[in-house]
């Protein structure tokens, strides 16, 4: 795989023959916009704090083995994003089949549904009493819908909606279902009504809804591979990607960031794009902020969560990507199979690679615990559910992703639209991204404002990268672009000849 060159901190800068656009932060969306800019030749300067690319789409690589942080399947409706992964990854850009499960009251149902399943599952009597739930929710006034308990029972029914959202949802956010925003559910899953989901577990899914896709694409190595690549594009076409490089002030003056402060350095831009949280972009703009825009940065709320990976000596624990765990009597919230990602993720066949998924708050018991006992914590919680014993982990990793989520409480919205109308006077400044907009992106929308932030600067256009994504329908429902890609194959005895060579290229 390629790795990124980065210039030396004390090495002299080449001469440019105008002021860089500095793009803030080295995730999907900042690595989007140094890729367009660099390749039309404009001088630009890629700041990134850690030390890889990719932010919450990174990849963890640890004795060999891979790690995705979150699961990141790669689809989108919009044509230009998925000719632009094309023209990244090129062959190296895979197909693979989907499988994930709900683990719920000690039973595993299929996801996407299946009318047999369901029925094993959950028995007559209980599809009964969901659908029954169901028409009285379809057939009453709908009334407020303020937060996502509301919206969801009013389109699912009360029951389905106690079965099968409240647990995770809460797990997933650390609040009540009733303090996140109706807007989070509106996004995330419209399309996905109980006759819509019925229909694809008893009939197929003839109607392509994403929520029920049964393929994904995904880079070999996985996402870190296409953030590694677009990095090495960037200095191959003339930018600058400045790793360990945190952005710590923008000096804003009359209207326009004059100057911004990294790695100790002061550097005048043409430009700004910032992917970094609308909270650290107005937290650097000291006084040029006022205290009405510090108070509504401070205020927004980020959801974070910790991937405790574990080797597990054996085959492969279960075929599923992913296993939603609706269990309210462990902390694990949803478990990752990595060598059902790619096969190249894991470099021995003899042994099993999890991902075990909490979500937490920086600072709480969780975030803070040693890795050793989280690690611990993960091998009893793999044992309580049946899928490994404990004794079968030979060792584990941890890796802690903060701002992961941001959060729809009750208050983000009148808060955000402070920080816009602030925003709105900085003529040279666009966010970009999931934490830029403070919007639960995917990365393919994230790449998008991305892409309409370089148009505003190369073409002169106006487009208004806040109505990107801000429809309230999920980007999983509309059909996917048309589009050969590479499949690898699924089977033991297909994968091991790949897997060999793909250790003879990691070697090279």
């Amino acid at each position: 795989m390629s790795t990124v060159d980065i210039t030396p901190a004390d090495a002299p800068r080449r001469p440019r023959p105008e002021k860089p656009v500095a793009v803030l932060g080295g995730g999907p969306a900042g690595l989007t916009a140094g890729y367009l800019l660099a390749k039309e030749g404009r001088p630009v300067i890629v700041f990134e704090a850690e030390d890889m690319v990719g932010g919450i789409a990174k990849t963890e690589v640890r004795d060999g083995y891979r790690f995705d942080l979150g699961g990141h399947r790669f689809f989108t409706k919009v044509k230009e994003v998925d000719d632009l992964w094309h023209e990244v990854m090129k062959e190296e850009f895979l197909k693979r089949p989907r499988q994930s499960r709900i683990y719920w009251r000690g039973k595993f149902l299929d996801y996407p549904l299946n009318g047999q399943d369901v029925i094993k599952k959950l028995g007559p009597f209980e599809l009964a009493m969901c659908l029954g739930s169901y028409m009285i929710a379809a057939l009453k006034p709908k009334g407020r819908e303020d937060n996502l308990e509301q919206w969801v029972s009013n389109r699912f029914g009360k029951r389905l909606y106690n079965h099968f959202f409240k647990s995770y949802t809460e797990k997933v956010w650390g609040v009540p279902a009733n303090e996140i925003r109706a807007e989070w559910a509106a996004q995330r899953i419209k399309g996905l009504s109980f006759f819509s989901a019925a229909k694809a577990a008893f009939f197929g899914n003839k109607d392509n809804i994403k929520s029920l896709i049964n393929e994904f694409h995904y880079p070999r190595f996985g996402p870190g591979q296409m953030w590694e690549t677009m990095a090495d594009e960037i200095i191959a076409n003339g930018g600058e990607v400045r790793m360990n490089t945190p952005v710590t002030a923008l000096e804003i003056r009359d209207g326009k960031v004059v100057a911004i402060e990294a790695g100790g350095e002061r550097i005048e831009p043409s430009e700004v794009i910032s992917s970094l949280p609308l909270r650290a972009t107005v937290g650097m703009a000291g006084a040029a902020a006022t205290g009405a825009v510090q108070s509504a940065a401070q205020g927004l709320r980020y959801r974070d969560f910790l991937t405790v990976a574990l080797v597990i000596d054996g085959d492969d624990l279960f075929p599923d990507n992913w296993i939603y765990i609706h269990e309210p009597g462990v902390e694990v919230g949803r478990i990752q199979n990595f060598r059902s990602w790619s096969p190249w993720m894991v470099p021995d066949q003899s042994k099993a690679s999890i991902g075990m998924e909490y979500f937490c708050f920086k600072g709480d018991k969780l975030w803070e615990a040693s890795d050793e006992d989280l690690v611990e914590m993960a091998k009893r919680e793999i044992e309580q559910l049946g899928l490994a014993k404990a004794e079968k982990v030979e060792r584990g990793f941890v890796t802690r992703v903060p701002k992961a989520y941001p959060m729809y409480d009750a208050d983000y919205g009148e808060r955000v639209e402070v920080i816009k109308n602030w925003l709105e006077g900085i003529g040279n400044l666009q966010q970009v991204g999931r934490n830029g907009l403070h919007r639960y992106n995917n990365s393919d929308h994230s790449m998008l404002t991305a892409m309409r932030a370089v148009d505003n600067i190369i073409a002169g256009t106006n487009h208004d990268l806040w109505a990107i994504n801000a429809e309230s329908a999920y980007h999983e429902e509309q059909q996917e672009p048309s589009q050969p890609y590479k499949r690898v194959p699924t089977t033991q005895y297909e994968r091991e000849p790949l897997v060999e060579s793909s250790k003879e290229e990691a070697a090279a």
